[in-house]
């Protein structure tokens, strides 16, 4: 397999160097470079860029107002966006609810959503997760009883990302207790506006209410917000999660955070010398740049495997777990080379116009903050240790 970039590859990739050279707001890749919180406008504002110039559904085929790029142009595109420190795309309509709305959703359903996804009309979160059924999602407990042409839905989500800025929720909902837990599932979509939906804020070990929790009580919702059909939702589950396992592995974030922390290194002394002069701490910097390099191979490999119309299968699983650990390294290594800074962590200083200045050098609070915040990249998606179980059963076929 040939992993290196075609003529037309490349000639993509200079387009979009381009194009982020002209079109990303410096404000915003200011923000993301020097680890500041975004807010909802700054995502609004950067989808609305990309959806002006077509490049918004970068998973979309283009009947559907997509890009239609193929598995290495959205790989590129992922690249260099990460690396001008452009805002990321938000994944939850465009990279899970929109192919599931495509593969499995009605016309009615694709004829409303998809273009209110894209230009911004709809803002929607991830209802999966319970305080019983994390990666054991077949637990779900939350109900939705048919009453006539709505279903009532009772019970809680939890870890909703970003839910306080959403107006939707696709929410796997339990419909039946006949048969496997995995039978009796059904997706939903709900408006956050209707009456009994209440979201509560998580606050995060670095601050910030990111994650939520949403209530649901004697909520009714219109029979026709079924995606495909009742206790079927398991199957529409397994399709996104793998795209989303996939998508966590996060190359060019890594790469991203590997060059922050050869950076931090270099200005940090140790014994008047910069850190990374410091055999024992090069060593383990070297470590992880070579884990990253074979991963991203893995990447690669996988994406070629998509190109001849392959899904994923365990390699998701694979990528989501190396990933996450690689990424979790990277922000540990660099918090150790902030050093004595990386103490006195003063959440609101990474809010945009707070007057609270930070403590110790500009880079030390992000690279706090990076270690804080992804302490859960192991977790969602479907923990590392669930994901092991399922390249056990895939690979050795237990």
């Amino acid at each position: 397999m040939n992993l290196n970039f075609t003529a037309e590859q490349a000639a993509f990739r200079d387009e979009v160097r381009a194009f982020l050279d002209a079109e990303l707001p410096a404000r915003l890749a200011n923000k993301v470079a020097q680890g500041k919180r975004l807010a909802k406008a700054d995502y609004e504002e950067w989808h609305a860029i990309l959806n002006a110039r077509g490049w918004l559904g970068v998973n979309w085929p283009k009947e559907y107002g997509g890009t239609g790029w193929d598995a290495v142009e959205r790989h590129i595109f992922e690249e260099e966006t990460t690396r001008a420190h452009a805002p990321r795309i938000l994944p939850f309509g465009l990279a899970m609810l929109g192919p599931v709305l495509m593969k499995f959703g009605n016309e009615a359903q694709k004829a409303h959503y998809l273009p209110r996804i894209l230009n911004g009309d709809d803002w929607w979160c991830q209802g999966y997760s319970e305080p019983g059924a994390g990666s054991d999602l077949a637990n779900v407990q939350t109900t939705a009883v048919r009453d006539g042409d709505h279903y009532v839905v009772n019970g809680q989500k939890t870890w909703t990302t970003l839910g306080q800025y959403a107006n939707k929720i696709f929410c796997l909902v339990r419909t039946s207790k006949a048969g496997k837990p995995q039978e009796g599932i059904s997706l939903l979509l709900v408006d956050m506006d209707t009456p009994g939906v209440e979201v509560r804020p998580i606050v995060l070990i670095d601050g910030e209410p990111e994650v939520n929790e949403v209530w649901f009580s004697n909520v009714r919702v219109p029979a026709e917000n079924l995606v495909g059909e009742e206790n079927k939702g398991w199957t529409y589950a397994k399709y996104l999660l793998t795209h989303e396992r996939t998508n966590i592995a996060g190359v060019g974030f890594a790469r991203a955070g590997l060059s922050a922390l050869k950076r931090i290194a270099g200005e940090q002394m140790d014994g008047g010398r910069p850190l990374i002069d410091n055999p024992f701490f090069a060593a383990k910097v070297a470590q992880v740049e070579i884990d990253l390099m074979a991963m991203a191979t893995t990447n690669l490999r996988t994406i070629a495997a998509a190109q001849s119309g392959q899904a994923p299968g365990a390699e998701s699983s694979m990528l989501k777990i190396k990933g996450t650990v690689i990424r979790q390294q990277i922000n540990a290594l660099a918090r150790q080379a902030v050093g004595p800074y990386a103490a006195p962590f003063v959440s609101e200083a990474l809010d945009e116009g707070a007057n609270v200045e930070p403590v110790g050098p500009a880079y030390a609070m992000p690279a706090t903050q990076a270690y804080f915040n992804n302490r859960k990249l192991s977790i969602y998606g479907g923990s590392n240790e669930v994901q092991r179980q399922i390249i056990s059963k895939a690979i050795l076929e237990l």
